[in-house]
Order: C-alpha cells, then structure tokens, then sequence
C-alpha cells in the first residue's frame, strides 16, 4: 500500500512540471507583442523618414528629426532584443520542464541558440541578451544627454567603461567555458 501512495505521489510530482506551460506560452505570447509592437514602431518611423528629404524642411527641423530618428531605431532594437529575451525564455523553460524541442536537434544553429540543457545555460543565454538592451538603452540615453561640465563628461566615459569591462568579463567567461 505505502509503495502504491509513494508511485502516486511521485508520479503526481512530475507531472506538476507541467505548470511550466503557462509560463512557456504567456513568455511566447509577451514575446510576440512586443516583436509585433517594434514593427509597427518601424513602419511609423518610416513613414516619419520620408519626409527628410523634403526640401522644405529647415536644418533645425532636419536636425530634429535625425536625433528623433536615431533615438527611434535604438528604441525598435531594443525592443526587438526584448522580444528575443523572452523567445529565448519561453523556449528555454520548455527545454528544461517539459521536453526537448525535437525539430531543433536537426538544425545547425539550435545548439548556439536553443539548446539549453541547465538553468545555468538559460540563466548564461539571458544575461547575453539582457547584457545587450543595457547597451542599447545606455546607448539610447548618451544620445539624448547634454554634456555640460566636465563631469558630466567623466560619468559618460565611466558607463562606456563599464560596458566595455562587462563585455570583456562576458566574452572571457565564454572562452573559459569553451575550454
């Protein structure tokens, strides 16, 4: 009887990985809105870009228009990079939870991308990509600040430091993990 209780229990326990679904298909789907939104941001913006060329357009309004531009494509690759952060998510909590995704296994490029075969390795493939929106949002903001004292001037080359320390620490731990 103990024996039965124990093989129904543990039997009930697995199968309460199942959960995980719920989070596969909200990421999938939070993932999809917001690749979605970003290009529908594209399409807005090049509708905005054709008028740069307008003759009539005065140079502080081309300026303008420019620094709105670029702002905007860094906002679209952020958003995109999001959109990948939870693909990679939904995807990898499927890995790991349910089952391996079998059409991957053929591919060339599921096992630099896909395949995750520990927390560890999804935890690794996220902080890459949430490594990235960091870059483009510090990116995004160095655009729109005003360098006004030499300080100010300073802290902008102090983040571009620490980026720069962060890939370097990044890519070091990929190759000591290759090795």
């Amino acid at each position: 009887m103990m024996k039965l209780l124990e093989s129904l229990f543990e039997g009930a326990l697995w199968r309460s990985r199942f959960v995980v679904i719920f989070a596969v298909v909200a990421s999938m789907v939070a993932g999809f809105a917001v690749f979605y939104m970003s290009t529908v941001d594209v399409v807005f913006m090049i509708e905005h870009i054709v008028h740069y060329a307008d003759p009539d357009l005065s140079p502080a309004m081309r300026q303008t228009l420019h620094e709105d531009t670029i702002t905007h494509i860094v906002e679209v690759v952020d958003g995109y990079l999001l959109a990948t952060v939870m693909l990679i998510f939904s995807l990898g909590l499927y890995e790991l939870f349910i089952s391996d995704i079998d059409e991957a296994k053929g591919e060339a490029r599921s096992s630099r991308i896909l395949l995750i075969e520990s927390l560890d390795d999804l935890k690794a493939r996220l902080a890459k990509v949430i490594l990235m929106i960091l870059i483009v949002t510090l990116f995004q903001e160095a655009i729109r600040v005003k360098i006004e004292t030499p300080l100010d001037l300073l802290y902008l080359g102090g983040s571009i430091a620490l980026v720069g320390l962060a890939l370097y620490l990044s890519h070091a731990s990929d190759a000591k993990s290759e090795h």
